[in-house]
C-alpha cells in the first residue's frame, strides 16, 4: 500500500532526482528565474524555501551546508544578496507562474522566480 506518497519521482531514480533539483536550484540562484516544467517547479519550490531560510541564518555552518548543496559561489550569492532581501519575510520566497504548454510534447510549463 502506498499511503501519502509525498515526492514526485519525475521519472528518475533517487540520485538522478537529487542531481536534477540541485542543478535547478543552482540555476535559479544564478539567474533569479527559470523556465521549466510545472512538476519540476513544484518540486523545486520547497527545496528553495529551505535554502533561503537556512541562508538567512548567515553563519558559517549555513554557508557550508549550502555550499555542499548548490556550490560555493551560489551559496555566497544566496547568503549575501538573496537572504538579505528576505530578512523580514517568514516564508514564500518563490512564486510559480504557469505558462502555455510546450509545443513539442504538450508538457505543462511554468516559470519559477524569487518574489
Amino acid at each position: 500500500m502506498k499511503h501519502h506518497k509525498s515526492m514526485r519521482t519525475l521519472g528518475r531514480e533517487r540520485n538522478q532526482r537529487r542531481a536534477l533539483l540541485k542543478s535547478l536550484a543552482a540555476s535559479l540562484i544564478e539567474s533569479r528565474k527559470i523556465k521549466t516544467t510545472l512538476a519540476k517547479a513544484r518540486e523545486l519550490r520547497p527545496v528553495m524555501d529551505k535554502f533561503v531560510t537556512l541562508s538567512k541564518k548567515g553563519n558559517v555552518n549555513a554557508l557550508r551546508l549550502l555550499s555542499a548543496k548548490v556550490g560555493k559561489d551560489n551559496a555566497k550569492m544566496l547568503v549575501g544578496e538573496i537572504a538579505a532581501s528576505y530578512k523580514d519575510r517568514k516564508g514564500g520566497y518563490t512564486i510559480i507562474i504557469k505558462l502555455n504548454p510546450r509545443k513539442s510534447d504538450g508538457a505543462l510549463m511554468a516559470q519559477i522566480e524569487f518574489v
